[in-house]
């Protein structure tokens, strides 16, 4: 318990560095900006291809970051047999400012179209510069607010993965469901999304709870909501929180209330493998989560080790799936082949984290596996689909 309690102290105190970055990103206006359908290419030609980086920052963890997705995306135009792609990376520093300087530059020299950047309001300042000249902005970023028009988000949802969860829990018997959420930023849209995620499979919330952010915070509300599970005869938790954060310490609380899997299910939102320590938390054991295809991005990471000597950031895979999208597009032929219609074909793409398809709306749809944690490794339940026509859809 006593251990349980310092990863949590630790985990909160990290996450204080997070939650001011989710704050920032919550300020970019909701929407999106708006633009045309997409350049004209010449089909006989290499494509012009902006990669935006957050490199030039001064910050070792974003060059990093920058070095794993120009990475992936070459290991990407490797891979793509007759399509052909003239890279070019523009370093963003991880400001607005420099990353819309850094997208008008990039189409002034002819970029059809713009893969990055990371972070939110560095995408939506990038999206409303080139807005005007029809080029599509595919950002590494998965908070929604900046999606829309010309800007698209290729990062996993906290919609996505709050349906995908919600419809094995309906289909598990598992569909009362009690949200729990963090009492900030991130919480409060994964509350939204898990509420919107139940009610589209046809479950129940039958409670939400939530908590003050902080250690002193959750063990106060710890006996509250196992109180309202019991009472709601809630069959799941489903819980906002995040490794870097709660998940550890509500985890254990709400075991030691006599909240326990298998007889309630705890659904968490969030990657409970990242860091692979999690995975031995005695709290997250039988939770459930939503992950990638692993067979896939385990592919992916091996050949990256074996072309480059490191192992790639997860985020890495993101880069890889724009590259894929964008040679497939090219390979089906056409000077419209980067059109807003192209990038959002019903029939979606393949990359490394499994298939995906762009909406209207500037979100995205993954194909995800449901994984839980047993004995301190992670087991598929559910695995991800290989078509939007397979299981999970």
């Amino acid at each position: 318990m006593f251990s349980v309690f310092a990863k949590a102290r630790k985990s909160l105190a990290r996450a204080a560095v997070a939650l001011s970055a989710a704050t920032l990103a919550a300020c970019v206006p909701a929407g999106g900006p708006t633009g045309g359908g997409g350049p004209k290419i010449d089909p006989n030609a290499p494509v012009q291809v902006a990669l935006l980086v957050p490199s030039g920052s001064g910050q070792a963890s974003d060059e990093l970051l920058a070095r794993s997705l120009q990475n992936a995306a070459r290991l990407a135009i490797s891979d793509l047999g007759g399509a052909r792609i003239d890279l070019r990376v523009y370093p963003t520093a991880g400001q607005p400012a420099q990353a819309q300087a850094q997208a008008v530059k990039a189409v002034d020299e002819g970029a059809k179209i713009i893969l990055g950047p990371v972070y939110a309001q560095e995408a939506n300042a990038a999206g409303v510069a080139v807005a005007g000249r029809g080029v599509s902005v595919l950002s590494f970023s998965n908070n929604t607010d900046i999606a829309g028009g010309n800007v698209f988000v290729l990062g996993p949802t906290f919609q996505n993965t709050a349906e995908r969860l919600s419809r094995y829990a309906v289909r598990s018997g598992k569909g009362r469901i009690l949200v729990v959420a963090d009492r900030n930023i991130a919480g409060e849209a994964g509350k939204v999304a898990i509420q919107r995620g139940v009610a589209s499979a046809g479950g129940q919330v039958v409670g939400v709870e939530s908590y003050e952010f902080s250690q002193n915070g959750i063990v106060q509300a710890a006996p509250a909501i196992a109180n309202t599970a019991r009472t709601a005869n809630a069959q799941a938790v489903f819980l906002t929180a995040d490794t870097a954060g709660a998940l550890p310490l509500i985890t254990q609380m709400l075991r030691d209330q006599g909240i326990v899997p298998p007889s309630t299910a705890f659904i968490g939102l969030t990657r409970w493998d990242i860091p692979a320590a999690t995975l031995s938390i005695p709290g997250v054991q039988g939770g459930w989560f939503a992950m990638p295809d692993p067979a896939l991005f385990n592919q992916f990471q091996n050949r990256y080790q074996a072309a480059y000597g490191e192992p790639p950031l997860p985020i890495s895979g993101l880069a890889y799936d724009g590259i894929a999208a964008i040679g497939a597009l090219m390979q089906r032929g056409g000077n419209g082949a980067l059109s807003t219609t192209a990038l959002t074909q019903g029939s979606g793409f393949v990359g490394v984290n499994g298939i995906f398809r762009l909406r209207p709306d500037g979100t995205n749809e993954r194909g995800l596996a449901v994984a839980a944690v047993q004995n301190n490794q992670v087991t598929i339940l559910d695995p991800a689909p290989r078509s939007f026509a397979g299981p999970g859809f």
